[in-house]
């Protein structure tokens, strides 16, 4: 299936990554009797510009004010590793599973209740119960309707390494979305193969941007005739012009587990400093519930990951993917990987 958003995902750096709300009784039902006076304080690697409105909207509804230190999810996780057990964070809001696991890793994270668990399905959480996804994003092609036919697009990422797409397709190799889905092939893949496929791309003249959102621009001017994402990108386009219809650049989803069709989340973990705290449960509950999960669908063009909130129109369902079967904890390890895109000459 093929679709037609907006960047979100940030830079990732080779310096970081390295490394319950036990038994709370609230839920969306009550998440309006907050207490005066409550406060939650967030470090959010999201963008203030996409998760204030629904931080107001929380905020509007349960009298508990959230007080955001915002930063790139690499600095945000590096400043939580560096805190220990002395940050005044209460819950960790970050762009990807990574670095959710990198700071789970050390320890830091509360085990989060099976009723918060159990909203999320088993692929978009942690094993241990220490992170959730809050919503997913998946890895796509994008490409130019007028450049690329339905007919040649490729069954594999690993095409791409092919002569018929030499200086065609542009990546964003210093961009964590990109460093994610490398480390997904790692995992998937293998070291071996995953190092040819990137030195393959750089004999194949890949194009390099900085951004995704530069790929979509690109592709959807012909620049380029296509461009490894994440799906959400070539919505954007299409609000600031009009409509998907209006969009040149088009989706195209890998299916058979092929790593380039991996679905990585946003997500949250909860500091245990904070885990018995209610006004913190009642964040979580809402952004997991109908509401919050219904704003990042519709205002961020993401995955909603609960039951009941349905996928931006003209995405195929989360179920519906063909994705690589993972364990985005494993995503943790992305030092090697920026390690391995640099030896490929990609950055």
């Amino acid at each position: 299936m093929f679709v037609a958003v907006r960047p979100v995902l940030a830079l990732l750096t080779s310096a970081v990554l390295v490394a319950g709300l036990a038994s709370c009784g609230t839920s969306d039902s009550d998440a309006s009797s907050a207490r005066p006076g409550g406060a939650v304080t967030v470090y959010s690697g999201r963008s203030e510009t996409l998760v204030k409105p629904v931080f107001d909207q929380f905020t509007k509804k349960t009298g508990i004010k959230v007080n955001t230190r915002y930063g790139e999810t690499a600095a945000m996780a590096t400043q939580l590793l560096e805190e220990g057990d002395k940050t005044k964070a209460d819950l960790f809001l970050a762009q990807d599973a990574g670095a959710l696991g990198a700071v789970s890793r050390k320890g830091l994270f509360a085990e989060l209740p099976e009723s918060v668990q159990a909203k999320v399905p088993a692929a978009y959480r942690a094993k241990d119960g220490r992170w959730v996804g809050v919503t997913g994003r998946s890895r796509v092609l994008v490409y130019n309707v007028d450049k690329v036919k339905a007919a040649d697009l490729p069954k594999s990422v690993f095409d791409l390494t092919g002569p018929a797409w030499k200086g065609k397709v542009g990546i964003a190799p210093t961009n964590g979305s990109f460093q994610a889905f490398v480390t997904g092939m790692r995992v998937t893949s293998g070291e071996q193969r995953t190092a040819e496929f990137l030195k393959g791309l750089k004999a194949n003249d890949v194009q390099l941007r900085e951004k995704n959102g530069a790929i979509v621009e690109d592709v959807h001017k012909g620049t380029l005739a296509a461009g490894l994402v994440n799906h959400y990108y070539v919505y954007e386009k299409a609000a600031e012009v009009g409509g998907v219809e209006k969009v040149k650049a088009k989706l195209h989803f890998f299916a058979g587990g092929d790593p380039g069709g991996l679905v990585n989340v946003s997500g949250l973990g909860v500091l245990k400093s904070a885990a018995r705290d209610s006004d913190v449960r009642k964040l979580v509950d809402y952004l997991l519930g109908t509401e919050g999960q219904t704003y990042f669908s519709e205002e961020a063009f993401e995955y909603p990951l609960i039951a009941g909130v349905e996928p931006a129109p003209g995405l195929p369902k989360l179920d519906e993917l063909d994705q690589p079967k993972i364990n985005l904890d494993d995503l943790q390890t992305l030092e090697k990987t920026v390690g391995m895109i640099k030896a490929a000459g990609l950055a």
